[in-house]
């Protein structure tokens, strides 16, 4: 899969929370971290319960960094580089994320 696929509107995404999707035959996680269009996209994989469930985190931040913890475990993951904040050994996928015209759109690598 190639390009940019739009996923939902900025509006269905609450803020502090996360949204699943399918792209391509990914299974991601976006997080719209506030009231504005500041979204991420990781994997909606958890490395640790080996369930897609990361988009029902919960999302905060530790130091300033944006980042969502694994509603069965509690590991932490920052949202913009997939590493894990618990575990200096695990780093999970994240993908492009952008909004145009109230349209999120995500694009694999």
């Amino acid at each position: 899969m190639t390009g940019w696929k739009s996923v939902c509107h900025i509006e269905d995404i609450v803020p502090a929370s996360g949204v699943a999707t399918l792209v391509g035959e990914e299974q991601v996680a976006i997080f719209r971290v506030n009231g504005s269009e500041d979204v991420y996209a990781i994997s909606n994989y958890d490395p640790f319960s080996k369930a897609n469930v990361l988009a029902r985190g919960l999302v905060g931040d530790r130091n300033g960094r944006f980042k969502v913890a694994s509603p069965i475990y509690k590991q932490n993951f920052d949202l913009e580089t997939g590493q894990c904040l618990d575990d200096d050994n695990i780093t999970i996928p994240t993908y492009p994320v952008k909004v145009e015209d109230g349209i999120v759109k995500v694009k694999l690598i």
